[in-house]
C-alpha cells in the first residue's frame, strides 16, 4: 500500500495503471544526496505540534518536520560512510520571511525567539552540513533555479539524486521536476520529506512517482547506500 492510496479516487487509480504511470527509473551509479531547506523556518525552533509552531513560524511543518529530520540524519550518516556527495539548500537571504517566496499573508513576518541563537534560514543543528559539503542559498522553490547546482553535480560525475527535505509539495517537487529535466535519475525518500499540509504531501508524492521520480522507502535507500559502502570507492566520484 502506498501513502497516497487513501486519497486517490478509483478512476484515477485505473488511469494510473492503464496509462503505465509510475514505472521505476532505478538507481544510478553515482548518486548525490540533496537536503532541501531543512531549516528552522520550516520546522520551528523545537519539536511541537504544528498548530502551535505556526503561531511563531508561519512556514513550519511541526512534528512531521522533526520526524523527517530524524530520518534524514540516519540517511546522511550512511551516505557519508559511502562517500556520497551531500548538498544542502536553504533560502537565499537570512530573512526567510520575505515577500515573493510564497503567496502567504504572513510572509514578511520576522521571527525572534529569546535565547535562540539561530536564524530561520539556518540548517537545523541535528543535520548541520559537514566540512566539504556544499550549502546553496536559492532564490525560489527549485534547488536548480538561480544556483550552480546542475554544473556542480555534472562536475562530480553525478547521474542520480536522492532527495530529502521540505516541503514535499513545494521545493522538493520543484527540485524533482527540474532534476528530471536535467536527466538525473531522481529518488525521493518517503520518510525524509515532509509538508505542512497532509493532502499536499500525499498527492505530491503520487504525482512525482507517476512522472518524475521514484518514491522509495528509507529502508530501501539505506540498503542501496550500504551496498555502495561495500563497493570499490571508484564507483562514486567526489
Amino acid at each position: 500500500m502506498r501513502i497516497w492510496d487513501d486519497v486517490l479516487p478509483e478512476k484515477d487509480r485505473q488511469v494510473y495503471e492503464l496509462g503505465g504511470f509510475g514505472a521505476r527509473q532505478g538507481w544510478g551509479s553515482r548518486p548525490a544526496v540533496l537536503v532541501i531547506d531543512v531549516n528552522y523556518a520550516f520546522v520551528g525552533h523545537r519539536p511541537e505540534p504544528i498548530l502551535e509552531s505556526v503561531r511563531r513560524w508561519p512556514y513550519s511543518c511541526g512534528l512531521q518536520g522533526w520526524e523527517g529530520v530524524r530520518h534524514i540524519a540516519s540517511l546522511l550518516n550512511a551516505a557519508r560512510r559511502a562517500g556520497l556527495p551531500v548538498v544542502y539548500t536553504t533560502n537565499a537571504r537570512e530573512d526567510t520571511h520575505r515577500p515573493g517566496t510564497m503567496k502567504n499573508a504572513r510572509g514578511a513576518e520576522e521571527v525572534k525567539i529569546p535565547d535562540f541563537p539561530h536564524d530561520g534560514a539556518d540548517i537545523v543543528a541535528e543535520i548541520t552540513p559537514q566540512p566539504g559539503e556544499l550549502l546553496l542559498r536559492k532564490p525560489r522553490a527549485s534547488a536548480f533555479f538561480g544556483t550552480p547546482l546542475a554544473s556542480y553535480l555534472v562536475g562530480l560525475g553525478v547521474d542520480s539524486l536522492i532527495l530529502t527535505g521540505t516541503t514535499t509539495s513545494g521545493c522538493v517537487r520543484a527540485s524533482a521536476v527540474d532534476g528530471h529535466a536535467y536527466n538525473f535519475k531522481v529518488a525521493v525518500v518517503e520518510e525524509c520529506v515532509f509538508d505542512r499540509f497532509e493532502i499536499s504531501h500525499k498527492i505530491s508524492l503520487f504525482d512525482m512517482h507517476a512522472k518524475y521520480a521514484d518514491i522509495v522507502r528509507l529502508a530501501e535507500v539505506m540498503e542501496f547506500v550500504e551496498r555502495m559502502t561495500a563497493a570499490p570507492k571508484a564507483a562514486v566520484s567526489r
